[in-house]
């Protein structure tokens, strides 16, 4: 019996991981809102159709960016969350700025914590990359203890480093490479 084809980049005993697309709009903007208290003030995804287009249109067309739904396999797929990798650099840098966020059905989880390793796995496989680094404030702390759990390692502290709700704030920078992926013991 022919096994259908997954609809998953990567898939994890609980979650996949897929690009987005112009037609998760609806699903994407109605989870923000629903949202909007776990991720402020950290995060300020978009919550319109017209603002979703323009930010999944970015994601999909730019190739310095590249951007995963994670997707709750027991809920049909539902989406848990995303992670996006911003400013990659090919050549001897092979890099890039990973962020992410959570959906409020899905926070506490772990399903953003195995929708991660597979999207670190993917971009030192198949995307070819060498690090990956994520910047969380401070005082983000379920964001610190995601990057934590996943491996990656406290490299520095940049004060006023990106602008986020109307000032610039401090940022901790946290990053893996392919050879300290490699390293990690199985779950």
């Amino acid at each position: 019996m022919p096994h259908p084809a997954s609809p998953y980049l990567a898939e994890g005993p609980r979650v996949g991981i897929r690009h987005f697309t112009y037609e998760d709009g609806a699903e994407f903007t109605a989870r923000v809102r629903e949202s909007r208290e776990l991720h402020r003030p950290w995060l300020f995804p978009p919550e319109t159709a017209a603002a979703y287009t323009a930010y999944a249109g970015r994601l999909i067309e730019d190739r310095t960016k590249a951007g995963f739904l994670v997707c709750a396999k027991k809920d049909d797929g539902a989406l848990a969350g995303y992670v996006n990798i911003n400013n990659i650099v090919q050549g001897a840098f092979r890099s890039g700025a990973l962020g992410y966020g959570a959906f409020a059905h899905a926070a506490g989880r772990g399903l953003m914590r195995e929708g991660l390793d597979l999207v670190v796995g993917h971009a030192f496989g198949m995307m070819g990359l060498h690090r990956l680094e994520i910047n969380v404030q401070p005082g983000n702390a379920a964001s610190i203890g995601l990057a934590r759990a996943c491996g990656f390692r406290l490299e520095g502290y940049s004060p006023d480093m990106l602008f986020i709700d109307g000032a610039w704030r401090d940022h901790e920078r946290w990053a893996i490479t392919t050879e300290m992926h490699s390293r990690r013991r199985p779950r």
